[in-house]
């Protein structure tokens, strides 16, 4: 597991870590993952499964749902973040499904909370409204509708 890189202007943070994939009755198959965050979509973190060569699957999704996860089950309909009791108290299960299926992955505590703490730096909770351009908003959405 690397640091987190963080932009030099602060803009984004970038964390590479291990997902686990959890398939039944079968041990789980590591993968790299990455979890990134940029100030130019504030309420949102993205979660990459794989490596550039041979592909990635990309899921976006909040990042309250992500900090909420830690502490308690969170999410409804594509997304779940679970935090993990027991002998698994040191990872966090995230849930992702979409029409071809779900993926049930596990990820070290320790590596979402470091990102978190970096994703916090670029945008603190609570302000993310400020760093919302809503002229490009506005053009993304009068484009989608000619």
């Amino acid at each position: 597991m690397t640091q987190p890189f963080s932009s030099a202007a602060e803009a984004s943070v970038t964390h590479e870590v291990v997902a686990h994939i959890v398939v039944a009755d079968e041990p789980p198959v590591s993968l790299p993952a990455e979890l990134r965050y940029d100030r130019s979509d504030p309420y949102a973190v993205c979660l990459s499964i794989g490596t550039t060569s041979t592909g990635t699957v990309d899921w976006v999704f909040a990042r309250s749902l992500l900090s909420e996860g830690m502490s308690g089950p969170v999410g409804v309909g594509d997304v779940l973040v679970i935090p993990r009791h027991g002998c698994h108290r040191h990872s966090v299960r995230i849930v992702v499904r979409s029409p071809a299926g779900a993926a049930v992955l596990d990820i070290a505590a320790s590596a979402v909370t470091a990102f978190l703490e970096w994703a916090y730096r670029v945008v603190p909770p609570g302000a993310e409204g400020l760093h919302i351009d809503l002229d490009r908003v506005a053009a993304e959405l009068m484009a989608g509708s000619e």
